[in-house]
């Protein structure tokens, strides 16, 4: 522990900097790095894009671009807000670049969740002699990264499902018209959304209905030098060959069921989008996607956090099959009347017993709307 504050105070400073690539390290988790010796710090770091340096290199390199700064790091503490890692992937392991550095002491926030570290970093660095003091302010850490975090535990991607309905609970007109229901405020609220969110998730109904872009337009992202992909369930790949998707930057990835028309499918892919074949299931008189399969596309392509953006159909079924996390509703001032399309399509519930319970984390105003968060339960 430094002479002047607390591992906590320092552990502050690593998540703070860590929330700076809060939109820009897919598929990698956001991390931050303080370096403390005698009371001071002396570099700090974070991790910003995927396959460039993490957090500790980072942290490093202020200390090695100065040749009065270069040997600070022996007898130093460092403070990560995830375990260094032990492996090499795009950059070599974390963990051996504290070593070679001669850090005596590595105050870690929580353990890495990937099984190709969980643990072996904090191994690691005690083999060599190095202090390691682990969980300090670990659930502050977690919030960092809770999609990552899931993908790791639970091999699926954390989805939040974004709605929009007016006070009545109605999200379009009975002939279909949507546009729009929410203030600008609550639009630009969307935007942040999908700039923190590896991927954005829909059906090609709403594709159709509204030849949907699906990426991140406000100038408040810009620095993001990437846009989340977008996944379009399509059982009978009706997506159309000039959809504007297709022609934005980012990959659109369309899941489709095995017996599709093969012939358009290469037309699809060769304006740039990447088709997954899947199994399908009958529900009632609907043929569907199998949601599992889906969920497994979107674990293989890395996503973190998946936003769910769809019609009642699409985001019924994957509430009552348990895929959603988290529902953020916009709710506008306004009432929409009865003959327009409700929130969600939930068939079978017949009784109070068999409700779906949510639990509202947050209300908030947004604009002339209100944001209300809850998790599935």
């Amino acid at each position: 522990m430094s002479d002047n504050y607390s591992d906590e105070y320092y552990m502050a400073k690593a998540i703070a900097l860590a929330k700076k690539g809060w939109y820009t390290t897919h598929p990698n988790p956001r991390v931050g790095c303080v370096l403390v010796r005698d009371g001071q710090m002396i570099a700090q770091g974070w991790h910003q894009y995927a396959g460039q340096g993490h957090a500790e290199v980072n942290a490093l390199a202020q200390l090695t671009a100065d040749a009065n700064l270069e040997k600070q790091a022996q007898g130093a503490t460092a403070y990560v807000t995830l375990e260094p890692c032990s492996h090499f992937g795009k950059t070599p392991p974390c963990s051996d670049a504290l070593i070679a550095a001669g850090v005596k002491r590595v105050v870690v926030a929580m353990v890495d969740p990937n099984p190709l570290v969980a643990g072996n970093g904090v191994k690691r660095l005690q083999e060599y002699g190095i202090e390691v003091k682990s969980g300090v302010l670990e659930s502050e850490a977690r919030a960092l990264n809770p999609g990552f975090i899931q993908r790791m535990e639970s091999q699926r991607p954390r989805i939040r499902c974004k709605m929009a309905m007016s006070l009545d609970g109605r999200t379009a007109m009975a002939n279909g018209e949507s546009q729009w229901i929410t203030s600008a405020d609550a639009r630009e609220d969307v935007q942040r959304l999908r700039a923190e969110s590896s991927a954005i998730l829909t059906g090609i109904g709403t594709v159709l209905a509204d030849d949907s872009s699906m990426n991140v337009r406000s100038q408040r992202f810009a620095q993001m030098l990437r846009q989340p992909e977008r996944v379009v369930l399509d059982t009978r790949l009706r997506m159309p060959l000039e959809a504007k998707m297709l022609a934005l930057d980012g990959q659109t990835v369309i899941c489709t069921s095995q017996d599709s028309n093969r012939a358009k499918a290469q037309e699809l892919e060769n304006r740039g989008a990447s088709i997954h074949y899947l199994q399908t299931s009958q529900l009632a008189d609907k043929v569907m996607l199998s949601l599992d399969q889906v969920m497994s596309v979107l674990t293989q392509r890395q996503y973190n956090d998946v936003l769910l953006e769809a019609g009642a159909d699409l985001t019924g079924s994957m509430l009552q099959a348990g895929y959603i996390d988290e529902l953020i509703i916009y709710m506008a001032p306004h009432l929409m009347g009865s003959e327009a399309r409700g929130l969600f399509n939930l068939p079978g519930l017949n009784t109070m017993s068999e409700r779906i319970h949510l639990s509202v984390q947050d209300i908030r105003a947004v604009g002339k709307d209100f944001r209300i968060t809850a998790l599935a339960q």
